[in-house]
């Protein structure tokens, strides 16, 4: 299953990125940058839906995305078109991400980011905390309830908010059992890349009323937006439609319209 690729070429990453800076080491610099003030929970807890809008160049489902790829250029339209908070791959063979690039963006907007990577170690979070993340993607395919529950504990301890990523009833119990308090649905099945639109919808149920609710993947026009909100979404994370709109701006006002 390409998940357990990813996971496993994620562990191959942090292996390497270990040998260059001991955990140690990464930990301490971490611990003394300012603690976050959770830029990102606050900017899914605004009126009407947020949008998360996501930068990347390439996914294991439609290889590449965007040929040219301005990642600033999109991240500063995505900024002043008003995205709520802006979602930027660093996972490299799949993705064809990189901390580079999230540096760069983070240098270039003020939008909460989210580091969006294959978090298989406690060694990524403070990763994402020094490339300067205001949150964290944890996906409970790849992480029992415990280790979620510990990942949650250095994210508060860091300031960081974490996006915990479900697909099922299984999974969101697990995640509220760790003490998520952002809980994704993704409609994408991430051991086979399918999207089922109505994923989110129908596991809004099972979230609770303390979680906030993020519907990630599947969205394509306008309609998609106000049909998630309907099913009580909070925020909603977007990126293929947008990397190929013709004109991204107005195809997020658009997206905006329908949120609120």
């Amino acid at each position: 299953m390409i998940l357990d690729e990813i996971a496993a070429y994620a562990a191959q990453r942090v292996a390497h990125a270990k040998e260059l800076i001991s955990p140690g080491e990464l930990r301490e610099t971490a611990l003394k940058l300012p603690k976050g003030d959770l830029k990102f929970t606050k900017a899914l807890q605004t009126d009407g839906m947020s949008l998360i809008c996501e930068v990347k160049k390439a996914s294991p489902s439609k290889g590449i995305i965007s040929e040219e790829f301005p990642y600033l250029a999109i991240a500063e339209d995505y900024e002043a078109a008003g995205a709520n908070c802006i979602s930027c791959l660093t996972e490299p063979k799949w993705f064809l991400g990189s901390d580079d690039i999230f540096r760069e963006i983070r240098s270039a907007v003020s939008t909460p980011m989210l580091r969006k990577d294959f978090t298989v170690d406690e060694y990524q979070l403070y990763e994402a905390k020094v490339l300067g993340a205001d949150a964290v993607l944890l996906i409970c395919a790849l992480l029992d309830t415990k280790t979620i529950e510990r990942y949650l504990g250095i994210c508060d301890t860091l300031g960081l908010s974490a996006l915990v990523e479900t697909h099922d009833e299984t999974e969101i119990e697990s995640a509220v059992q760790a003490g998520a308090k952002i809980i994704g649905v993704n409609n994408r099945n991430l051991k086979n890349f399918t999207v089922d639109f109505s994923n989110a919808a129908r596991l809004r149920e099972k979230i609770p009323a303390s979680a906030l609710f993020v519907a990630e993947s599947g969205v394509t026009v306008a309609a998609d937006i106000a049909r998630l909100k309907a099913s009580g979404a909070d925020a909603v994370l977007v990126g293929e439609a947008l990397m190929k709109a013709p004109e991204r701006r107005a195809a997020l006002r658009e997206f905006r319209r329908a949120a609120q």
